[in-house]
């Protein structure tokens, strides 16, 4: 089943919006500074009183909502989390976010759940599995969700295509769009040792209904150097250059600028956005999400 999305959301343009992050609540309701959509983790608003649901009851009216979920485990071999849905399903309805996305991975096992969002085996069996559980997804929620790719620092010996092909049939096949991480990609293509170009080039533009831009660091791994997607820094120049790149050949898309940790001023934040939204005005953006 595929779900155009509920009627009542605020649509999010092709602009550029900001994660809000709870380091930067205070300075940015004071200043209420212009930015094209605010994006939040969802876990982060599942109780229904407090004083973060005020925060997006009154952000809400200036800026329209991203829920970015990093706890659903799509991947897992586990029951689908009927009561983590319920939270999520109650949030959505109650704000009616211009979009809703999960990570495509897993991240719990036999009922642990892993601080990490853990890369899948690319293979037919995985893609039906997930597909399946994107599937139940949307319909509790009854409307379309994002599936985003993840970074890895190892893959699966039992994995028998690449990765954009894995993302791209599971996105098909469960009618769901996609949010195109291009910083995980740049790191994957590092680490794996696969062409960053090709892997865009591969993603359909129609699917493509978000953009996710972050910063990375490196890290040595025995003789081996690794990028690690850290959210600690601004967007690399080479992620920019791929960025460019994608926007020019699919045209402009929401694009989120994301920093979790070791957070910077706010000013930093909404000085990436612009960036951002440069590229974005150099192609057409008339299109909502």
């Amino acid at each position: 089943m595929t779900h155009p999305g509920p009627s009542k959301a605020v649509p999010i343009l092709a602009c550029a919006g900001i994660g809000l992050r709870a380091g930067h609540h205070e300075t940015f309701v004071a200043r209420r500074p212009a930015v094209g959509f605010l994006e939040v983790h969802s876990e982060n608003f599942f109780a229904p009183g407090g004083p973060l649901p005020a925060l997006l009851d009154d952000l809400r009216a200036d800026y329209p909502l991203s829920f970015h979920g990093v706890g659903l485990s799509l991947g897992s071999t586990d029951v689908l989390d009927e009561r983590h849905l319920g939270h999520l399903k109650t949030l959505v309805d109650r704000f009616e976010p211009g979009l809703v996305s999960e990570h495509l991975c897993w991240s719990s096992l036999d009922g642990v759940h892993y601080n990490d969002l853990l890369p899948l085996p690319f293979t037919e069996q995985a893609i039906a599995h997930c597909a399946d559980r994107i599937v139940r997804v949307q319909d509790a929620l009854d409307r379309q969700i994002l599936i985003e790719n993840v970074s890895a620092y190892a893959g699966f010996a039992e994995s028998d295509m690449p990765e954009w092909v894995f993302l791209v049939e599971t996105a098909r096949r469960a009618g769901c769009g996609i949010l195109l991480d291009v910083n995980n990609v740049f790191v994957n293509a590092h680490n794996a040792g696969f062409d960053a170009d090709a892997y865009l080039d591969a993603v359909p533009g129609e699917l493509v209904r978000e953009v996710h831009l972050a910063g990375h660091t490196r890290a040595q791994h025995a003789d081996r150097e690794l990028l690690v997607d850290t959210h600690n820094r601004p967007v690399a120049a080479p992620v920019w250059a791929l960025y460019e790149r994608l926007i020019r050949r699919i045209g402009a898309r929401p694009t989120l600028i994301e920093w979790d940790v070791d957070l910077p001023p706010l000013d930093t934040l909404l000085q990436e956005a612009r960036r951002a939204d440069d590229v974005l005005e150099r192609h057409p953006h008339d299109r909502a999400a």
